[in-house]
This record gives structure tokens, C-alpha cells and sequence, in this order.
């Protein structure tokens, strides 16, 4: 593969049992910060939420990898199993070292995407992962409230951070708030007022989604440039939101 420094994004190959998963890698003018970006489960990398998080985080100097699950790749709508999907995240976090070394990694992604990247980083260090980006934890299905889905984050010594809408369905604020707390400074919470799962705003909230996506975006480069000066989270001590 040949790698485009400012091109939209350079096909790369990811591989996976029984054969390699689609990957794009964006690659900006003096990027600093190399993010590993799974999506959804109802969506695919190249969903427009995503093609637009990427080009927003390129404005800002924030490299991306974006890569297929198995089950996306061939246009399957089910998800494949926990374990193809964290074998999955491994070898893309793989991928993404190989490609871009000199690059600090951060990883996660939207939704079921971010969900499997802290599952495969608690069953197993990620090669060169510096922090956990979620863009939407899903910590409970709708109308089902538990916390269950965050057990795991509790074993994670790397920092996390969680961006949440106001009206998402899969993770009541309150919820996510006390989450955020019990893993001390290890956690930064940033809510987006008036969005849901997917970041979609209402009319009546007086935004667009012209406005919340560059917000994501400088929201997930100012924390992990942040972190990286800072060294590794401690587990102790709360910490408030962004």
C-alpha cells in the first residue's frame, strides 16, 4: 500500500481468519496522533457519520484508521461473534503500528466499535494503544437500564474517553456519569447536549449536525493530545467531565 499523506484515505488490508477486511487510512499534513476507529454495528466504516468525524479530525491534525468487521464486509447485517470481532480489533491495532509507528495510537470508535476495542484491550494489552476513545458507549440496550456492559473498564489501566449525547437510548446519562466516577481519573466524560446514539440533534434543540461534528472531533484531539503529555492514568481520584 502506498500511503497518501493529506489524501482522503489510502485502501489498506486487515488481516483476519479465513481471510482480510477493507481498511481506509487518512493520513493529514503533520498529524500527531494516529486514532483507530471501529464502527457500529448497524453501520460500516464508511457510513457518513464516520466519513464526517474523519474528515473534521483530519482538519485537525488526527490521522485515521478505519477498518470493516468480517460480517460488514461481506453485507451481512448480524454481527459476527464476540471473538471474531475482538481478533478483529487486534489485528487492526496491528496494522495500525505498522503503518504509522512514529504515530502516538489512540483507539475505540462508535458504538459496538469502541464496546469491542476496551473488551479486546481487557482480555489483552493492544500493541501501542494509549487511551480508549468511545464515541457513544452502548452501555445498555434501550428501555434495559445496567451498567453491566462497563465490568470490564474496571481492569483497564489506560485512559478512556466517553462522549455521549443527552438523548442516547443506550446509555442514560445518569448512568454513564456514575461510571465515569467509579473509574476515577482514569475516565473524562463529554456530553453532547440534545444528541442520541448517533449524534443526531432535533430542530428544536436549535443545533445541526454541521455543529456537533466538529465538536466530537476537536473534543477527541484536545484529549488525546492531552493525554499523551500527561503518561499513563492512575486508578484512583475522580475526575469531572470535559
Amino acid at each position: 500500500m502506498t500511503k497518501a499523506r493529506g489524501a482522503p484515505g489510502a485502501p489498506v488490508r486487515v488481516p483476519v481468519p479465513g481471510g482480510e477486511v477493507s481498511g481506509l487510512l487518512r493520513v493529514p499534513e503533520h498529524a500527531d496522533i494516529l486514532f483507530l476507529l471501529g464502527h457500529g454495528a448497524g453501520t460500516g466504516m464508511r457510513h457518513p457519520f464516520l466519513d464526517a468525524v474523519a474528515e473534521a479530525l483530519a482538519d485537525r491534525g488526527v490521522a485515521t484508521l478505519r477498518y470493516a468487521f468480517p460480517y460488514a464486509e461481506i453485507g451481512r447485517r448480524r454481527p459476527d461473534s464476540r471473538s471474531v470481532l475482538l481478533r478483529t480489533v487486534r489485528e487492526a491495532a496491528r496494522v495500525a503500528g505498522d503503518l504509522e509507528p512514529e504515530l502516538p495510537l489512540i483507539a475505540g470508535g462508535k458504538s459496538m466499535g469502541g464496546r469491542m476495542t476496551s473488551l479486546a484491550a481487557a482480555d489483552e494489552t493492544l500493541p501501542g494503544v494509549r487511551g480508549l476513545v468511545f464515541l457513544g458507549f452502548p452501555l445498555h440496550r434501550p428501555k434495559d437500564p445496567s451498567d453491566a456492559r462497563a465490568d470490564h473498564l474496571h481492569g483497564l489501566d489506560l485512559p478512556m474517553l466517553f462522549v455521549q449525547g443527552t438523548r442516547d437510548r443506550l446509555a442514560g446519562l445518569e448512568r454513564i456519569r456514575r461510571v465515569c466516577r467509579d473509574l476515577g481519573e482514569r475516565a473524562t466524560l463529554h456530553v453532547v447536549e440534545a444528541a442520541d446514539h448517533g449524534f443526531g440533534v432535533t430542530k428544536s434543540s436549535g443545533r445541526t449536525p454541521g455543529e456537533v461534528i466538529p465538536e466530537l472531533a476537536a473534543v477527541v484531539a484536545a484529549w488525546a493530545r492531552g493525554r499523551m503529555d500527561r503518561g499513563p492514568a492512575r486508578r484512583t481520584g475522580p475526575r469531572g467531565e470535559a
